[in-house]
C-alpha cells in the first residue's frame, strides 16, 4: 500500500470517530440559533459543517427524543405549510447552560493564542 492511500484511509478513520462525537454538538448549536423542524436541523449540520457533517432524520429524531428525555430539547407543534403540525425543537434552559458549559470547557480552548498558533502553523520538512 503505498503511503498517500494509507494516510487517506487513516484521516478517514480518523474523521468518522470524530464526527460521531460532534453530531450533539451540531444539533445543539443548530437549536441555540432558533426553533427548528428536523429538516431545518439537518441543512444547519450540513450547511454551516461545510458539508463535512451528514446526519439521517431518523439519526436526528432518535437524538432529539433522547435529549427531551434528558430535559434538555423540548420542542412546539406549529401547522405545517402543507399538513400535518410540525415540531420545532428548542434548547431549553438546562441545554442552554449544558452547551454553554460544554463549549466553555471543550471549545473555547481552541481560540487560545497558543492552540491557535498551533493549528495554523505550516509543517515544516
Amino acid at each position: 500500500m503505498n503511503d498517500e492511500k494509507l494516510l487517506s484511509e487513516l484521516l478517514s478513520a480518523w474523521e468518522e470517530t470524530y464526527k460521531k462525537g460532534q453530531l450533539t454538538f451540531w444539533i445543539f448549536l443548530a437549536l441555540k440559533e432558533d426553533k427548528k423542524y428536523v429538516d431545518d436541523i439537518k441543512i444547519f449540520v450540513e450547511e454551516q459543517s461545510n458539508q463535512t457533517m451528514s446526519c439521517e432524520e431518523q439519526s436526528l429524531y432518535r437524538n432529539l427524543r433522547k435529549f427531551q428525555h434528558l430535559g434538555v430539547v423540548d420542542f412546539e407543534a406549529r401547522q405545517g405549510n402543507k399538513g400535518p403540525e410540525r415540531k420545532y425543537y428548542f434548547l431549553t434552559s438546562l441545554g442552554h447552560f449544558l452547551l454553554n458549559q460544554f463549549i466553555e470547557r471543550n471549545i473555547s480552548l481552541f481560540f487560545n493564542d497558543k492552540i491557535k498558533s498551533l493549528i495554523q502553523k505550516e509543517v515544516q520538512s
